[in-house]
């Protein structure tokens, strides 16, 4: 499947790569981290293919990827990737990028005080940390 520059999704890229604090971007793509991961036979792409696929800023083919979530985050990838890309990291990233969607399930301005004098503060903090964004 051909990409153009216009399919690439820039603000998932700076996404994963605040969230993982690395530089997927510096992958060459010499399949290092697929050689040594440990659970490979059990993933639908490669690590390596998943950090093309970042790197091509594929949001909806890698979110459908159920590979980030078998990573076993043994750190092999890691340990054996020449250019010391946190492969894991980005990994765990894919995690809370699919896990949260940005959108805001609870509206505190939206809870009348009622409620907000009956319910205990654990259920708050608790709710606020789940379901916004």
């Amino acid at each position: 499947m051909p990409i153009s520059s216009r399919d690439i999704d820039k603000s998932f890229q700076n996404k994963v790569e605040e969230i993982a604090s690395a530089d997927f971007r510096r992958c060459m793509q010499c399949g290092q981290c697929t050689g040594m991961c440990p659970v490979v036979e059990q993933m639908d792409f490669t690590p390596r293919q998943i950090m093309h696929l970042i790197q091509f800023g594929q949001f909806e083919r890698v979110s459908q990827a159920r590979s980030y979530w078998t990573c076993a985050a043994c750190h092999s990838c890691m340990v054996n990737c020449p250019r010391d890309i946190d492969i894991p990291q980005v990994m765990e990233a894919m995690r809370l990028l699919v896990l949260r969607d940005n959108e805001d399930q609870v509206h505190p301005n939206k809870l009348s005080p009622e409620q907000l004098r009956e319910m205990p503060q654990i259920a708050f903090v608790s709710g606020f940390r789940k379901l916004t964004a």
